[in-house]
């Protein structure tokens, strides 16, 4: 069986969402993330696109996993989940009726139930066919953060997990700043960066890269086609490494083939930015206050307008098709208090459309008792890749 936690710990897990469950007056919740599966019980599947389901009662009765034929060995093999029930394709098939006949035999009619509705593994169809069923049964709530607030500060297993990931971002920044270089073709570079994550037996990541030159090192957003590095240009890579499905980020600019003056400027006030957000990451103090020192650097600075209006969220276990593991985002005035065991990215990024011109840095952070550690051992520099 491939677990990577022990079984203790996924018994404290649900155990830990039971409780949360009687806090917020729910007799179960109708699961439905893949990140919440895969925290509660194992459960690791790409299955999630079609309708899957865990049912998690209040009590201590059995999970119950109602998935595809497909996944059926993928539950046995990866998670701790004993009840797998299996609804199958046909035209016009409606799974929720199958998920209604669990229900009723867990004894829930009338019951409040909570629903996981904030993740993608929840179709607006799907949830549409889920209350047709429902709502005149059952009271149904929404429970979105109930897994979702356990999973924001990570246990000991965990972040080694994410050390990993971060020590694998390291080698492949290492490797995509190597095969940077003037006439660079875009594709090798982002192959070299993956190469180095895979080699060292990390997963794909769930998104990206993020990597763009010329006016597209501008962008914040992956898009389709490479394209070869002029003699001078400039490199954007933002991208994750992930390890046992745990994330860990970086962001760089990179100059191409020469220096420039003013990017040179833009980069002494990102790195200065970076700095003040990294202070102000501290147990205790609200999430909204990085953000804060993110505004306050870059507006001294003169670069309020090529600034953005966040600077970073959570990171966690994740599936496609994003490594951001939010909320929560790190936006000014969240007023979500920073816990030891959060992992955070942090991004200082400055997107100067009438020069031209980008600088973006940023690395991931393990909050701690006493302050914010940095889990990237990489220093930036601002030096021409020639």
């Amino acid at each position: 069986m491939a677990l990577h936690f022990t079984r203790q710990e996924f018994e404290q897990r649900i155990a830990s969402a039971r409780a949360r469950l009687r806090e917020a007056d729910l007799a179960a919740l109708l699961v439905f993330g893949q990140e919440s599966h895969y925290y509660l019980t194992g459960y690791d599947t790409s299955g999630f696109v079609f309708f899957q389901c865990l049912v998690v009662t209040a009590d201590d009765g059995p999970l119950t996993l109602l998935t595809r034929r497909p996944d059926r060995e993928q539950a046995r093999l990866t998670s701790v989940i004993e009840d797998v029930r299996l609804w199958y394709d046909a035209e016009g098939k409606d799974p929720t009726e199958e998920l209604f006949a669990i229900l009723e035999e867990k004894g829930l009619k009338g019951a409040r139930i909570g629903v996981e509705r904030d993740t993608f593994g929840l179709l607006a169809k799907n949830y549409d066919l889920l209350r047709a069923r429902l709502e005149s049964w059952c009271q149904l709530a929404d429970g979105s953060m109930i897994v979702r607030g356990l999973r924001l500060t990570k246990s000991a297993a965990e972040i080694e997990y994410v050390r990993k990931a971060a020590e694998l971002a390291d080698r492949s920044l290492e490797a995509m700043t190597a095969a940077a270089r003037p006439g660079a073709f875009e594709g090798e570079i982002a192959a070299a960066g993956a190469y180095a994550i895979l080699a060292g037996g990390g997963d794909p990541p769930p998104s990206g890269p993020v990597l763009g030159s010329g006016e597209e090192a501008l962008l914040v957003r992956a898009s389709t086609g490479y394209r070869t590095l002029d003699p001078v240009d400039q490199l954007t890579l933002e991208f994750s490494a992930s390890y046992r499905r745990y994330n860990a980020c970086l962001m760089r600019t990179l100059p191409i083939g020469q220096t420039h003056p003013k990017q040179e400027r833009m980069f002494e006030v990102t790195r200065e930015a970076l700095a003040a957000m990294t202070e102000a990451a501290q147990p205790g103090r609200p999430l909204g206050e990085i953000d804060a020192a993110h505004r306050r650097v870059f507006d001294a600075g003169g670069f309020g307008h090529a600034r953005m209006s966040a600077c970073g969220y959570s990171l966690g276990a994740t599936y496609r098709p994003s490594w951001m593991d939010v909320p929560p985002m790190l936006y000014l005035g969240n007023p979500l208090p920073a816990e030891p065991g959060m992992v955070l990215f942090l991004h200082a990024i400055l997107a100067d459309a009438e020069a031209g011109l980008a600088m973006s840095l940023g690395h991931t952070l393990l909050v701690t008792e006493s302050g914010a550690e940095v889990l990237s051992g990489l220093v930036p520099e601002y030096r021409a890749c020639l």
